[in-house]
């Protein structure tokens, strides 16, 4: 089964946030980050429950690492149906928590 993946507006304004941060310093770099988190994305297409849970309490709220160098990014995403996956929220590791 195949999901249809969307982004939520704040999700969208998070990879414009850690684009822009890594651009500042190096282009490439800030290339490699968006692909690294569009590959991950895709993933979501097919294999969304491989994931981890974000709680305990939500089985459809979930998590997903993107390795991207030493660190790596968070997607944060809930399966909405048997059709869509919809992130939430997209941080670089090393950030506290999702804004």
């Amino acid at each position: 089964m195949s999901y249809q993946v969307r982004y939520t507006k704040e999700a969208k304004d998070d990879i414009v946030r850690l684009y822009g941060f890594l651009i500042e310093h190096d282009i490439l770099a800030a290339r490699k980050a968006l692909d690294a988190i569009r590959k991950g994305t895709e993933f979501l297409q097919d294999f969304p429950f491989s994931c981890r849970k974000a709680t305990p309490e939500d089985p459809l709220l979930r998590e997903m690492i993107i390795p991207f160098g030493a660190r790596g990014y968070v997607v944060l995403f809930e399966i909405e149906d048997n059709k869509t996956v919809t992130i939430l929220a997209v941080r670089h590791q090393r950030e506290e928590d999702f804004h």
